[in-house]
């Protein structure tokens, strides 16, 4: 009856660590830090990880695609590469809004995305549309 009842206490003691545990190591989609996870400490490059139609399914990447990299700079520019070439330009963060607000360099219009989740190495942009881009740390 004694060790039954050790037995237990050793059980109900690992379920409980396993809670915490499991509680404190969560996901972190859903999560937006601040503004400084986008870039680091002067500048972040970010690859993507999958992209998901606005129905959520997934969409296949092209090696194009997979090629394609995106650096924010603390200073508000950014630089997109891909093998068909690069793209600069300057962005905005609103960290009240949860957006990203990005105008290429000679362009007169910008493009505004709902940041879903921002930490330290990973980054979902969600376009007006319902398309998401989810992107992590390279």
């Amino acid at each position: 009856m004694k060790t039954q009842s050790i037995t237990l206490r050793y059980l109900a003691s690992l379920l409980m660590l396993l809670a915490i545990f499991t509680t404190s190591c969560g996901s972190k989609e859903g999560k937006v830090e601040g503004v400084n996870m986008l870039y680091g400490k002067d500048s972040k490059i970010w690859k993507t990880d999958k992209e998901l139609d606005a129905t959520g399914d997934k969409v296949k990447q092209t090696d194009a695609q997979e090629d394609e990299r995106i650096t924010f700079f603390a200073n508000g520019q950014y630089n997109m590469t891909s093998p068909a070439g690069a793209v600069n330009g300057k962005y905005a963060f609103d960290q009240t809004a949860k957006t990203i607000t990005m105008t290429p360099e000679g362009a007169a219009e910008s493009s505004t995305f709902n940041v879903v989740t921002l930490t330290d190495d990973k980054l979902t942009l969600k376009s007006p549309a319902g398309a998401e881009l989810r992107l992590e740390k390279e």
